[in-house]
């Protein structure tokens, strides 16, 4: 490997490319921008991905003491909406991504925090979400001593929709999409007032007689969905980004990894060139997560209007919502 690959963003894609990559013998630099152990706006929840593509990136064992979540339910503020059967994992992103920082310096990669650099020839982009104007926000905490109903549970309000998954230590990741402007405030009191704004009352109460962890609140603004590639050789958020009710953003990132490696390992080898490889790199994930973009960009104007929330509503007091099917089809 007479090549280097440089790796924008330090999240879950960039990492594990990176571990994936010196796992191979390819000397890698990763810049990110932040530092860790951070939190991170994310469902917490890792499905869809196949224990052979772990074994691929090298991370498999990074997930051993993820837990183990196999019941969902989709609820509105009165009443439960339906139920499926789930295979997953539950895991902080704060555990998950230092674990995974961890393994790629211990492989011998170069990693440099509080760093940012430009796309270029050699530069694998997977800086994370695109900024730009949008209407929405994501909210994430931690609380603990909440119960749930089920591992998952996924709350539809007018203004937006929020998901409870358990992750370890006992603990329940709340990570929610709202309408920007639909609440003021700060921190946890921020999430507890978009919960309200959208009729999430009950979710609302539940968390409040609970206890949020202050230190886990964040946020993230300005982004939207579907395809944001902004650079040549793009990966995970940064080059397409799927709605979050499909609980496969984690997944995604770790897919798209996945794809990457051959392609970057053939440019650091000189078998092709920069374009070549950025080239074959988009295009393998254009074919792998076609079916799931386009059935999420389809769903996500319902659940997020009135209009489509009645319709959701209707649809299963008929039983006519067929949540396990579109469960596989988002995977």
């Amino acid at each position: 490997m007479n090549r280097c690959i440089t790796i924008a963003g330090g999240g879950l894609a960039g990492l594990a490319l990176g571990v994936a990559l010196r796992e191979r013998g390819v000397p890698v630099t990763l810049h990110e921008a932040g530092s860790y152990p951070r939190h991170r706006v994310c469902g917490e929840f890792l499905s869809g991905v196949s224990d052979e593509t772990l074994e691929r990136l090298g991370i498999a064992r990074d997930l051993d003491d993820a837990v183990p979540l196999k019941s969902s339910c989709w609820r509105n503020d009165s009443r439960q909406l339906g139920e499926i059967g789930v295979s997953g994992r539950g895991i902080s992103r704060r555990n998950l991504d230092d674990r995974l920082q961890k393994r790629f310096t211990r492989l011998g990669g170069n990693l440099m925090t509080e760093s940012r650099l430009r796309s270029g020839e050699g530069v694998v982009w997977a800086a994370g979400r695109v900024r730009q104007s949008s209407p929405w926000i994501g909210l994430k905490c931690h609380v603990r001593d909440l119960k749930l109903t089920h591992d998952l549970e996924m709350h539809v309000g007018t203004s937006g929709y929020a998901g409870l998954a358990r992750i370890e230590g006992g603990r329940v990741n709340l990570c929610g999409l709202f309408h920007a402007g639909s609440a003021s405030g700060k921190g946890v009191g921020l999430l507890l007032g978009c919960l309200k704004a959208g009729g999430l009352h009950r979710l609302a109460k539940r968390i409040e007689e609970a206890v949020p962890d202050p230190e886990s609140f964040c946020g993230v603004a300005g982004f939207r969905f579907g395809r944001t590639a902004s650079a040549s050789f793009s990966i995970g958020d940064a080059a397409l980004m799927i709605p979050p009710f499909t609980g496969n953003g984690m997944s995604m990132a770790l897919e798209a990894a996945d794809q990457a490696i051959q392609p970057a390992m053939d440019y650091a080898a000189g078998r092709i060139s920069w374009v070549e490889a950025a080239t074959q790199s988009d295009a393998a994930q254009q074919r792998h997560f076609r079916r799931r973009m386009r059935l999420a960009s389809m769903i996500h104007p319902v659940m997020t209007s009135r209009p489509g929330l009645k319709l959701l509503e209707m649809a299963a007091s008929a039983h006519l919502l067929p949540y396990g099917a579109l469960y596989r089809l988002l995977r």
